[in-house]
């Protein structure tokens, strides 16, 4: 059972390692500096504004508009929603203008026309102050090739390349004048081309106002430290006042929607309050990893949801070992006006104690509630629950004014977070684990398959596995799996097998247990067969020792690991209050430990809390608000009021959902919810219902809910889709499309997967059209959903599909929900 937290006593027979954080040596407000990313959006809606909001990204990096290095990802397009969700700035990689990679050396001469077009669109966007010119990428290897070990040629390309930055920094100055210019962005740390640079910039004017360099190696965890410190004596000793640092590309693949990994990149480049954006290695519109479809969380997701709720001020945390590779890491913030200490960790496996000192007495009293909860790997494209309150347990300040909290049978590849807060009456309920354990799909007994390793330290942008292993070649009618398990009670038991699709189409698997009749498990498209998803199925096991077997299907499918999990009934979660995001001027009270252990925020006139909540599939909910008085939930554009204790039934779609709560005055413990999703009171029309006109057909699909869907749907005015839906009720609804395509437009790019989003425009009745992005779902036959908050009239309305210009999506179904159930 990982991370679980017992009650403050004798250390382990094995000493723990020991995280120690000092909340009263500052280091200066959180800055959230290390959640950006490279083509981390690649759309308008792609990824879900629920998906961006939470995650207060500070910066992203994209391509000028019209670039051709990629076919999405433009700054302008996605400049809307990143700054409708509070995102920070954007960085514009000029020379993905160009179409090759590396980059086509055309020469100066050509170079400059594209930097006066990007200048001048840019300059015109209302929001242009919030744009950063990057005017050349990895120039060390690209164009300039200033990593030369020959002195002479190095001078030469070094001269060449100082002349062309003056040449471009004055020409971007000369049509927007307070332009911020961003570089020399080498593809890593290198002292001699810093020094020169600088040296060169100060002299002729030129410098830039954001540094910027790569971080793209396994070994950047031990060396970036050095290159940080290296590069403020290079300044000093310059005489230039240190300027702003983005670290625009870091983390390999293997770290990438890895918990335990991301912390330990974060926390370096936060404790040296860089700014710093993960690089993008695979495919645009996901956060480089951490989102999964449009809207729903990862473990990346909800570690980086972690990070954005740190406030206050950042302190002093000492790992075991300082900027060592793959090693327990961690970063911490003390928010006094909140009482809050909050400590994310993680990197190692094994038993921790985190040692937090000098918890002033004035602050959070003589007793603290220390909530532990886990953020687990689960893959790139796999969802992951809210995380898991691993314990809410009340620990006495020590006498040195210390407070331990063990961690104990830690998870490598995840991260956990303890929340200290004030201790008051009563006590905080038990966080329930259940049972769980593990499989590597390595240690099972194969049939027809082989063990590949990947993303290791010496292979870093291999993909992550779980353990560096998996199992793949699992393409011989005999290929199977036997996993031995052992269960403590006979029961339903939750499946989560982790594995990787690479046949372009849903594949499946014959699952059986002890021999018995298999079920199939069907699994959606990857990427490819590395990166990996996750598929949840449910198992009736008896107590004891069984053979659980996964064997090949209609197509082959890569398993990494399984994991089993004694299932606890509907799932269920409580958001804590005062830990939600806030606005205005809320008050927090810890004089009750009851319930979530974290106290009471205090909503007034003017205040609000938003929590993100998360639902496993499209349906209706259970949300019951434990406060004081009656509150004020907005959700999808719906207000309710909502009783204290009174059970709500909401519409939520998969993934994410952001509920806000006012109050006239009324004290939040919080918000739980529970539920399946229920489709109870839901409408459902399958495609065949809908009145297709301009070309727009049924096609016959095995994969479609009711055996077809609607193609050929836009590329024209009249090519559209018409549904008749009949309303019980006037009022707010979720419109959920069930759709696939596989849109792509390949740029020859080495390494990136070029998948392309496609847009519908839905009327409803007489309203305007709404523009729509459906993302890439992988394969033609793989069915996605997407909710969409329309407002119908009560009897019959009509729902219509198109796209003048381009081709929509395939549509299989819809359905829809009231938003208040």
């Amino acid at each position: 059972m990982a991370g679980t937290l017992p009650a403050a006593g004798p250390a382990a027979a094995a000493d723990p390692q020991r995280v120690t954080v000092d909340l009263a040596a500052s280091e200066g407000p959180v800055m959230h500096g290390a959640n950006g990313t490279l083509y981390g959006l690649s759309d308008d809606g792609v990824p879900s504004d629920a998906a961006l909001a939470p995650l207060k990204i500070t910066s992203i990096s994209q391509k000028p508009e019209g670039g051709a290095q990629h076919p999405n990802g433009d700054a302008l397009t996605v400049s809307k929603s990143f700054f409708r969700n509070g995102g920070g700035e954007i960085n514009v990689m000029m020379q993905d203008i160009y179409a090759k990679w590396p980059y086509e050396d055309l020469g100066i001469d050509d170079y400059l026309p594209k930097v006066d077009k990007i200048v001048k669109e840019v300059a015109a966007d209302p929001n242009s102050d919030r744009f950063v010119y990057i005017p050349f990428n990895e120039p060390d290897q690209i164009w300039y090739n200033l990593g030369t070990s020959d002195p002479a040629q190095y001078a030469a390309n070094r001269d060449r390349f100082l002349k062309d930055w003056k040449t471009v920094y004055q020409r971007i100055r000369a049509i927007d004048p307070d332009a911020r210019i961003a570089g020399p962005n080498e593809s890593g740390y290198h002292t001699r081309l810093l020094t020169d640079f600088l040296t060169f910039a100060k002299r002729e004017n030129v410098l830039p106002q954001i540094m910027t360099w790569h971080e793209l190696d396994s070994s950047s965890l031990r060396n970036f430290q050095g290159n940080y410190d290296n590069y403020r004596s290079i300044e000093k000793n310059l005489g230039i006042s240190p300027l702003k640092i983005n670290i625009d590309e870091y983390a390999n693949r293997r770290d990438l929607s890895v918990p335990g990994q991301l912390v330990q990149w974060v926390s370096m480049f936060e404790r040296n309050k860089v700014y710093a954006n993960q690089a993008y290695w695979d495919a645009a519109g996901n956060l480089d990893g951490n989102v999964v479809r449009s809207n729903i969380p990862n473990g990346g997701w909800w570690f980086f949801r972690w990070y954005a709720g740190m406030t206050g001020k950042t302190v002093k945390v000492t790992p075991p070992q300082a900027d060592t590779v793959d090693t327990l890491q961690g970063l911490a913030s003390l928010d006094t006006a909140r009482r809050q200490a909050q400590v994310l960790v993680g990197g190692a496996a094994g038993d921790s104690d985190v040692v937090v000192r000098n918890v002033s007495r004035s602050v959070f009293g003589r007793t603290v509630t220390a909530t532990v909860a886990e953020s687990a790997w689960s893959g790139y494209e796999g969802q992951h629950a809210t995380p898991r309150v691993l314990a809410r347990t009340k620990v006495q300040v020590a006498a040195d004014g210390s407070v331990t909290v063990p961690l104990r049978g830690m998870r490598k590849m995840s991260a956990y977070r303890v929340v200290l807060t004030p201790a008051g009456a009563g006590s905080p309920s038990a966080a329930t684990v259940p049972w769980s354990a593990s499989y590597e799909a390595e240690d099972a007994a194969i049939t027809g398959g082989q063990v590949y390793t990947q993303g290791t330290v010496s292979n870093a942008n291999g993909y992550a596995a779980s353990g560096t292993k998996d199992v793949g070649s699992l393409n011989q009618p005999s290929s199977k799996l036997d996993f031995t398990v052992t269960v403590p009670a006979a029961g339903t038991y939750d499946l989560a097998i982790l594995y990787g699709n690479q046949a372009g189409t849903p594949a499946t698997q014959k699952l059986s247990v002890d021999g018995g009749d298999p079920v199939t498990v069907t699994y959606p498209s990857t990427e490819n067969w590395t990166y990996r998803a996750k598929k949840d199925v449910t198992v009736q096991l008896p107590a004891g020792t069984h053979l659980l077997t996964l064997a090949k299907g209609d197509a082959e499918v890569t398993l990494d690991r399984i994991d089993l999990t004694a299932a606890a009934g509907a799932p269920s979660a409580s958001y804590e209050a005062t830990l939600a995001d806030i606005s205005g001027k809320p008050s927090y009270d810890y004089s009750s430990s009851a319930g979530t252990g974290t106290g009471t925020l205090v909503l007034r006139s003017g205040d609000k809390a938003v929590f993100d909540v998360y639902a496993p599939r499209d349906g209706y909910y259970t949300v019951v608000p434990r406060a004081s008085a009656a509150l004020r939930l907005e959700l999808h554009g719906e207000k309710v009021t909502a009783a204290p204790g009174k059970a709500l039934r909401l519409y939520l779609v998969a993934g994410n959902n952001r509920l806000a709560v006012t109050a006239g005055h009324a004290g939040v413990h919080s918000l739980d919810v529970s539920g399946a999703g229920s489709t109870v009171g839901t409408l459902s029309y399958e495609g065949g219902a809908a009145t297709l006109a301009g070309g727009a057909r049924l096609v016959d699909s095995a994969h479609a809910s009711a055996g077809s869907f609607i193609g050929w749907l836009g590329n024209s005015p009249t090519s559209t889709a018409e549904f008749t839906v009949d309303a019980p009720k006037a009022g707010r609804y979720l419109l959920v499309v069930h759709y696939a395509h596989n849109e792509r437009r390949d740029n020859g790019h080495s390494y990136n997967t070029d998948i392309m989003s496609r847009t519908a425009d839905i009327t409803v009745g007489t309203a305007a059209p709404r523009e729509v992005t459906f993302k890439n779902t992988w394969s033609w036959d793989d069915y996605w959903t997407l909710g969409v908050p329309v407002d119908l009239q009560e009897g019959p309305n009509k729902v219509t599909f198109g796209n003048a210009s381009a081709w929509a999506p395939n549509l299989d179904r819809i359905e829809l929900g009231r938003v208040i159930g």
